[in-house]
């Protein structure tokens, strides 16, 4: 498996779909479970029509699939594959985050470290 031409610019799409905290949230929700769009405007805090953009932005990525049920659309993530990326994604950020605390001086680091706890997808 290499990294050239279609196959790295498909990686870099799938990384920018991702690449936006309203976008992350909302694909984290629904890698957890199905969820409508409602639920995931309250969830974010987002305004519906906001919400339904990151989800049409992340359909393009191929990362949902959705569901038509009456009036309502459901969401959900497109595979396993896609919630494994997520978890993935927050091991490498608290690694960085990690990896930076050590460089600081130790009040800081407590901090940070406190913050970081307090604060999860």
């Amino acid at each position: 498996m290499g990294l050239h031409g279609v196959e790295r610019d498909g990686v870099v799409g799938v990384l920018k779909a991702v690449a936006e905290p309203t976008r992350f949230t909302v694909l984290w929700a629904v890698a957890q479970r199905e969820r409508s769009v409602g639920e995931l405007a309250e969830l974010t805090g987002a305004h519906v029509a906001a919400v339904s953009q990151h989800l049409a932005r992340l359909r393009t990525a191929g990362l949902v699939v959705s569901r038509r049920d009456g009036t309502r659309v459901y969401y959900r993530a497109a595979g396993d594959q896609v919630r494994t990326l997520l978890e993935d994604a927050v091991q490498v950020a608290e690694a960085v985050a990690e990896a930076e605390g050590e460089a600081k001086p130790a009040r800081v680091r407590g901090r940070a470290e406190a913050e970081r706890r307090s604060v999860r997808p």
